[in-house]
């Protein structure tokens, strides 16, 4: 097939396109920032049609500066949320984003009632906040106009394949959470009527073939400059597509995303699960279809660092300085680092969930605040790993593991040496290789996963992580009984 593949990766708060060479480097990139609206209540909103010109933006603005022509689209974006549109792919409200939070006391129902146990067991996956099942519940109380105008509850990428091709679809990845069937690949229909959402079945779009191709309708050429019929792949969403684009490929694999969230994701091909274990995390479906990611998609994440950053004035360029400043351990000073408004989704579900420091005197800085922090979070990454069963070579990505210094703490506390891909547009990656796949067009995976380098343990600080892991989980216990009070 002649021609390059733009990759764009629809983000939360930002929409970028790629486009890479034979080897996996990107050559021609853009961006444009989306807008999100933090609302009263824990409400957290974004405009489809605003997203739909992020698109059109950095799609156009790659095509005007790329020497080839285009060969295919290949989507990906968030998960979770809820985007409800109508028929014809019109937005009916603003789309509920996945770190809403106006579900919370629903789901801490759904917990002391026994639901959230029973999606669980039936599914593999937790219910948090801001996923399908507790938005949907949330709104069939309080808005139920909305679902009666909607004709499909479905997420960001398909919401933009809608636009760009008519097509009313969704990808296998993006309806695994919470109510498909990790075995069958289909929705269970225990788990829809255990949230009450029976009446509200015919909203959920049946999953698409891994790998399925869709085509620009008219109104997608117009919007983004490019041929009718046009090949568009849309997924999977932007979690799994990381994994492949890092470089994830043997069961026991796993990438750690450090991003607004903390995404710990471990490749496997067993979906069997402690139906009677704590009822968090996920079955990611993957386009192959014997292989799934158990995802711990934790809450805390560098919208932490934003936070501190602001609650200290200082930039986030200096986080680096600061780290070196204070010693393995944070001079005593310790944390939890649970700051999300909507609690905490993994490896343990708790809307109630909240950040604490403990450890403080007036010997303590600002270097050991930040230190504190940062290690809390990569404690809470090495939870997230051993619930996920991670056993082999692990990859990183996303803008924290751009600070040397913390992912330098990421592999001291996790033990093991960190595989980061020299490009930074993983996500895009893994949905350009998905689209090659799915299109017949060849690639070496071995030289698109050659560009990385490798951050290894600091054995010296073994001593200190282990002893400051056992307070964390101890902390942890702690807190979360004072949790349900």
């Amino acid at each position: 097939m002649a021609g390059r593949i733009i990759g764009v990766d629809i983000g939360t708060s930002l929409t970028k396109a790629v486009v890479f060479d034979d080897a996996g480097v990107s050559i021609v990139d853009a961006c444009a920032p989306s807008e999100v609206h933090h609302l009263p209540g824990g409400r957290v909103e974004q405009d489809l049609e605003q997203v739909i010109g992020t698109v059109a933006t950095v799609v156009r603005e790659v095509t005007a500066r790329l020497d080839e022509p285009v060969a295919a689209l290949a989507l990906t974006g968030q998960g979770d949320g809820l985007w409800l549109r109508d028929a014809e792919g019109r937005p009916v409200r603003p789309a509920l984003s996945w770190l809403d939070g106006r579900a919370n006391s629903l789901v801490a129902k759904w917990q002391a009632e026994g639901v959230a146990r029973e999606i669980y067991r039936r599914t593999g996956s937790g219910v948090f906040p801001g996923c399908h099942a507790p938005l949907l519940s949330y709104l069939d109380k309080h808005e139920p106009e909305s679902l009666d105008r909607a004709a499909v509850a479905g997420y960001c990428v398909d919401a933009v394949v809608q636009r760009l091709t008519g097509e009313i679809t969704v990808d296998v990845s993006d309806a695994s959470l919470p109510f498909l069937d990790p075995v069958t690949r289909q929705y269970d229909e225990g788990a829809i009527e255990a949230c009450g959402l029976g009446h509200r079945r015919g909203l959920l779009v049946e999953p698409a073939p891994g790998r399925s191709v869709f085509r620009l309708n008219r109104t997608g050429a117009e919007l983004l400059g490019l041929p009718v019929g046009l090949p568009v792949t849309a997924g999977p969403f932007d979690l799994p597509a990381s994994a492949i684009g890092a470089g994830v490929r043997e069961p026991g694999d796993g990438i750690l995303t450090a991003g607004t969230t903390l995404a710990c994701q471990v490749l496997t091909r067993d979906v069997t699960w402690d139906r009677e274990g704590e009822p968090a995390g996920m079955f990611l479906a993957t386009p192959a279809e014997a292989d799934y990611l158990r995802a711990m998609p934790a809450m805390v994440g560098t919208a932490g660092i934003d936070w501190i950053c602001g609650l200290l004035g200082i930039g986030v360029e200096q986080i680096g300085g600061l780290l070196a400043e204070s010693t393995p351990g944070a001079g005593r000073v310790r944390a939890l680092p649970f700051l999300s408004a909507s609690g905490e989704r993994a490896p343990f579900v708790d809307a109630s969930a909240r950040a604490q420091f403990a450890g403080l005197s007036l010997e303590s800085t600002r270097a050991d605040l930040v230190r504190a922090l940062c290690e809390s979070i990569a404690y809470a990454a090495r939870h997230c790993f051993e619930a996920a069963g991670l056993s082999g070579t692990l990859y990183a990505c996303g803008g924290g593991v751009r600070s040397a210094e913390w992912t330098q703490i990421f592999a001291d506390v996790l033990g093991r040496p960190i595989v980061i891909p020299g490009d930074p547009g993983v996500g895009a990656r893994g949905a350009v290789l998905t689209a090659a796949e799915s299109l017949g067009q060849p690639f070496d995976v071995e030289l698109w996963a050659a560009n990385s380098r490798t951050v290894r343990v600091r054995p010296e600080n073994a001593d200190v992580y282990q002893q400051g892991y056992r307070e964390y989980t101890e902390s942890l216990e702690s807190a979360r009984a004072l949790w349900r009070l």
